[in-house]
């Protein structure tokens, strides 16, 4: 029978000292964050519960301090993390910097798979997702500071072929988001945009004899159809209910991202200015300017009729906008690592959703498929690139930001198209008679002899014949064999004074150099901005 949580704080007197925790969602999307109040809550109240484990595969919270399972963010109440993305959680990004908490950074894609793994007790498993990256044993194993000891990963061979191992995490307490509980405990989500990992942790907790709370909207007096149910009640011991829930941070809630309605690109286009809009007054988001159009426009040119691709979060967003504006938009198959199919991704607090989605099933399954070679391009951002095709989006410096779906997209797309500015912080630039012009320069540098940490290696993409771009607003490289080369520069622009120069290695410079489509410069869709 169900059992209905009146107080929330209720349900978090079910989670014990030393429990490890998986809350699903993705950013603040499909979050139970009542949950996370009522935790947070007990615990400066009571001083319970007590050194947690945190596992949870996508990035969790709104990158504001204190907010969603950053609220979890206290001394004592945290234990260790083993999470696929920390950019949203600036409280516990600084108690991992501080080394007071065990931290480690696996791939989304992993952890998904794990918590099936640990649903049907299976020690770990076996995959060559992350070889050749930070989180391969050689080069760290996924640790994030000196107080994190464990292996979770181990490097194994088999049949000849190298393979990463990555052991499961038991879990025992699954904090979940649905829309409606029925009389019987079975949660459906026909409000949500995503399910994300719903079920599979529900199952995981339950394998360990553990505990199963989740949030929802409402509760209904008929029984739920069977096809509906994304948990049904067998494995459900509290729900808590939460009418007020947003579907996202940005949006009270979008039919067009749950399938009740379908709506024109005009409108999406509206929306999604609305979206940027909500998301500069909230302080979480920032204008991409003319640099960002001309990278997205350039990217978009690598787009076919009938590719499935995705797009990271940031630069690689505004492809969306260029396929738009080229016409391309209903010739292509988006898709949303979270575990969306069809449509068109959303932006801003909104990502993770799509407007007109063909499905939405488990982001285990996403993965599934795109470890599978799913992808024919996937767009992705980078805050560091060097000479031999590296990327590193997952640290700088002290900072831990997470490498979230990234090792797991990049590693198996047919082919990746990094997009990103040639010079960060400050880059303005300008339209001028059809050239390009940089009216003030970039203070940080994202091209380097080295990065930091790798999250991608272009010795491995070239290995594997992987085709894969850097477009920036003002030059575009390939990745050869021997590192990075150039081969496409912008209209106006010196190649000794504006690249070469700018630059700690020297690039290959292809022996036919040429222009960047001045498609790509004419017309821009916004004003000018800095980057």
């Amino acid at each position: 029978m169900l059992n209905v949580m009146t107080g929330k704080q209720a349900a978090a007197r079910l989670i014990n000292d030393g429990d490890t925790v998986s809350i699903n969602g993705f950013g603040s999307v499909s979050h139970p964050d009542d949950i996370d109040k009522a935790i947070e809550e007990l615990f400066l109240e009571t001083g319970r519960p007590r050194d947690l484990t945190l596992v949870f595969s996508s990035g969790q919270g709104q990158n504001k301090k204190g907010a969603y399972v950053d609220r979890l963010g206290h001394e004592g109440l945290v234990k260790r993390v083993i999470a696929g993305h920390y950019a949203l959680m600036p409280q516990i990004r600084v108690m991992v910097s501080q080394n007071k908490i065990q931290a480690y950074n696996l791939p989304q894609g992993v952890i998904c798979h794990l918590f099936r793994a640990c649903a049907s007790k299976k020690p770990g498993i076996l995959t060559r997702v992350g070889l050749h990256t930070f989180v391969d044993p050689r080069f760290g194993g996924g640790r994030l500071n000196e107080l994190s000891q464990e292996t979770w990963v181990e490097l194994m061979e088999l049949d000849g072929e190298k393979y990463l191992y990555y052991k499961t995490p038991q879990i025992n307490v699954a904090i979940v988001r649905g829309t409606t509980a029925d009389p019987g405990g079975n949660i459906t989500a026909e409000k949500e945009c995503l399910v994300v990992d719903a079920l599979h942790i529900a199952q995981a907790a339950r394998a360990n004899r553990g505990k199963v709370i989740v949030q929802v909207e409402r509760l209904s007096t008929v029984p739920a159809n069977p096809h509906d149910v994304i948990i049904p009640g067998i494995l459900v011991d509290a729900v808590v209910l939460a009418p007020d829930q947003k579907q996202t941070i940005s949006e009270t809630y979008n039919p067009a991202y749950c399938g009740e309605i379908r709506v024109p690109h005009e409108h999406i286009k509206k929306v999604m200015n609305d979206i940027r809009d909500w998301d500069r007054r909230a302080g979480i988001a920032r204008e991409r300017g003319v640099a960002g159009m001309i990278i997205g426009r350039r990217a978009a040119l690598e787009l076919k009729p009938g590719n499935v691709i995705n797009l990271g979060v940031g630069m690689p967003e505004l492809v969306s906008l260029a396929a738009q504006e080229r016409g391309l938009i209903d010739d292509l198959i988006f898709t949303v690592e979270p575990g969306v199919i069809g449509g068109v991704p959303s932006v801003g607090g909104s990502f993770g959703a799509s407007f007109n989605p063909d499905m939405i099933y488990s982001q285990a399954s996403q993965f599934d498929f795109y470890d599978g070679c799913g992808l024919d391009i996937a767009y992705m951002g980078a805050m560091e690139v060097d000479e031999k095709g590296n990327v590193n989006v997952s640290r700088l410096g002290d900072k831990v930001v997470g490498v979230g779906g990234f090792i797991n997209i990049t590693q198996s797309a047919k082919k990746v198209v990094y997009c990103l500015p040639f010079m960060g912080g400050g880059l303005d630039v300008q339209f001028d008679n059809g050239c390009l012009r940089i009216v003030k320069e970039g203070l940080i540098e994202k091209f380097s002899s080295a990065v930091q940490q790798v999250s991608f290696s272009g010795s491995y993409a070239a290995q594997m014949q992987q085709p894969v771009l850097y477009v920036t607003e003002r030059c575009v490289f390939r990745l050869s064999p021997e590192g990075l080369e150039l081969i496409e520069i912008a209209p106006g622009i010196d190649v000794q004074m504006d690249i070469l120069g700018k630059l700690s290695f020297c690039p290959i410079i292809s022996d036919h150099l040429k222009m960047m489509d001045m498609s790509c410069f004419i017309d821009p869709w916004t004003r000018n901005t800095n980057i």
